[in-house]
């Protein structure tokens, strides 16, 4: 079981489901916290599905690689046969697209299942053909903007400028990342990883556009308070830089200890940036919500890597 939990990074599967969850909740607005609705489920869901199916095939596709540089994975190392690997991640491949189709028959709309192919289908083209190119970040990057459309698509969203800016600025940001773990196995390049983090930046300023570029002043909190939106700002740079500061001391000393490091605290801090974004449109109450899925990366990161 453990290997099977190694095979689909586990840990990474809370920010699977921050993902279309923030999306939904951006979109729709909720500002009480109760129980999301079926389609809601549905869409994170189907996200966590391809998701742990991309981690799955993406290590059959890799098998040759890893036997030289990474035996101790599950595949390599014979814990999980090769067949049944690629049998099981084909499955729950179409299983999440599956999931995407019952999600938006629930909310009325095409547009989830049309999300949900496009996911499937470039899962399945970074797995076989991407990942080694010079679009694989880019095809990285678009995996997390759809999941970022599953979830606005069951709310009817996208609805305004600034929202289509979200999945836009995180779909650059993890490009930034994929881009940083290019050669994380190895000896990583300096002018590779300082651009990389460059990357990322910009992905972090792009997704901080939900706020910025509508010109509110204040954002609602419970209770009628409001927090100003340069405070709003002010705490997104706090977490941008904690991210991007480590990823700069790794681009200096590109050791692979310390390359692991800043890819693992950049895949974690997604769910912690989607928690922010969540309170500049819900308040605090959801903000928490899905800032409770960081419970779950750090109680399997203690068994399975996150890379």
């Amino acid at each position: 079981m453990l290997a099977w939990l190694r095979l689909v990074r586990v840990p990474n599967l809370a920010t699977a489901a921050a993902d279309p969850l923030a999306g939904y909740l951006i979109v729709s607005g909720l500002k009480e916290v109760g129980w999301p609705p079926l389609a809601c489920w549905l869409a994170v869901a189907a996200v966590v599905a391809l998701y742990a199916a991309g981690m799955v095939l993406n290590d059959v596709c890799d098998l040759e690689l890893d036997r030289e540089e990474r035996p101790e994975r599950p595949l390599p190392s014979g814990a999980v046969s090769v067949g049944t690997a690629a049998t099981v991640g084909a499955a729950v491949l179409v299983g999440g697209v599956a999931l995407s189709v019952a999600a938006a028959v629930v909310a009325a709309s095409p547009w989830p299942a049309v999300v949900g192919g496009i996911l499937a289908a470039a899962v399945w083209g970074y797995d076989r053909h991407a990942k080694g190119t010079p679009a694989g970040p880019l095809v990285m990057g678009s995996c997390r903007a759809l999941a970022w459309l599953m979830g606005m698509t069951v709310a009817g969203g996208p609805t305004q400028p600034a929202e289509w800016l979200v999945p836009a600025g995180m779909g650059v940001y993890v490009a930034g990342i994929t881009l940083f773990a290019r050669d994380e196995a190895g000896r990583s390049r300096t002018g590779l990883l300082a651009g990389a983090t460059l990357v990322m930046l910009c992905g972090l300023a792009l997704a901080a556009g939900l706020v910025w570029l509508p010109g509110q002043q204040a954002i609602e909190l419970t209770g009628g308070l409001r927090m100003p939106v340069s405070t709003w700002l002010m705490l997104w740079s706090l977490i941008a830089t904690s991210i991007l500061l480590r990823a700069a001391l790794a681009a200096v000393d590109p050791a692979p200890a310390r390359v692991g490091l800043a890819i693992g605290n950049a895949i974690m801090s997604i769910i912690t940036l989607d928690a922010v974004l969540v309170l500049a449109r819900c308040g605090e109450r959801w903000a928490i919500v899905v800032l409770c899925l960081l419970v779950w990366f750090l109680l399997w990161k203690r068994l399975v890597p996150p890379t």
